[in-house]
């Protein structure tokens, strides 16, 4: 398929809303590719999200977690509770500070999360390879551009 190039005005109303529209879609389905795992677990997309950030960065501070979803602690506190209640997650003590929570997959939690993005990983890998790899770094600065300078060094951190 034939990526269309921008307009030279690309700023103007009609391809922002574009953008706009295409974001919404492209996530919405992209996100519908494991609805279906999930709801088999009884668990919604805020579940994946914690359990994606969660692997993402084994021994994450709930405090951490808070802050990189930008939900308030009451939500988490349910979406955690529920995760634990499953098997799928586990807390500690923090090291230093023994009333912080440490967060980390249990092993069934983390075959969840493997599975999961799985589908996801087939539908971007899909996505990428019509897009083609100019494209892929196009779309990265663009949604990198969406986000607040000061929270780039959290995004850039994860996995490491």
């Amino acid at each position: 398929m034939a990526v269309p190039t921008a307009s030279p005005l690309f700023l103007r109303e009609a391809e922002i809303r574009r953008g706009v529209e295409l974001l919404y879609f492209g996530y919405s389905h992209l996100t519908r590719s494991i609805d279906e795992g999930l709801a088999a677990q009884g668990l919604g997309r805020a579940h994946h999200r914690s359990l994606y950030f969660i692997a993402r960065q084994p021994d994450i501070t709930v405090g951490e977690l808070i802050a990189l979803l930008a939900i308030t602690k009451q939500s988490l506190g349910r979406v955690l509770g529920d995760l634990a209640e499953r098997g799928l997650i586990e807390t500690r003590p923090g090291r230093e500070d023994r009333r912080q929570r440490l967060l980390r997959l249990t092993p069934e939690g983390a075959r969840l999360e493997a599975e999961l993005f799985d589908a996801l990983r087939d539908k971007m890998a899909a996505a990428y390879s019509s897009a083609g790899q100019g494209a892929v770094g196009g779309f990265w600065a663009v949604l990198e551009g969406l986000v607040p300078e000061a929270e780039r060094k959290r995004i850039s951190d994860l996995g490491k």
